[in-house]
C-alpha cells in the first residue's frame, strides 16, 4: 500500500476517529469529585529554627574535602567487598 496516495483516507480516518472520540468523551457523567479534606492544627504549628553562623570558604572547601575523602573510602571499600 503507497501511504502517499492514500494520506487524504488516512487523514479522514484519523478526523473521524478523534471527532467520535471526543463525542463519546464528553458524554460521559462527569466524576463525583470531593473536596479536599485537610487536616487542622492548632493555633500555631511547629516550626525549626536553625541558628548558626555562616562557614567561611576554608571551612567549605575543607568540609567538602572531607566528605570527598569519606566517599572515596566507601568506594574502596566497596570494590574491594566486591572481589570476594
Amino acid at each position: 500500500m503507497n501511504i502517499h496516495k492514500h494520506m487524504e483516507a488516512v487523514f479522514v480516518a484519523t478526523v473521524v476517529l478523534a471527532v467520535g472520540g471526543a463525542y463519546a468523551i464528553d458524554t460521559l457523567p462527569q466524576a463525583n469529585a470531593k473536596a479536599a479534606v485537610t487536616a487542622s492544627v492548632g493555633a500555631q504549628a511547629p516550626a525549626v529554627v536553625v541558628k548558626a553562623k555562616r562557614m567561611t570558604a576554608e571551612e567549605k572547601r575543607q568540609s567538602l574535602q572531607a566528605e570527598r575523602d569519606a566517599d572515596g573510602q566507601f568506594a574502596v571499600a566497596q570494590s574491594a567487598a566486591n572481589r570476594m
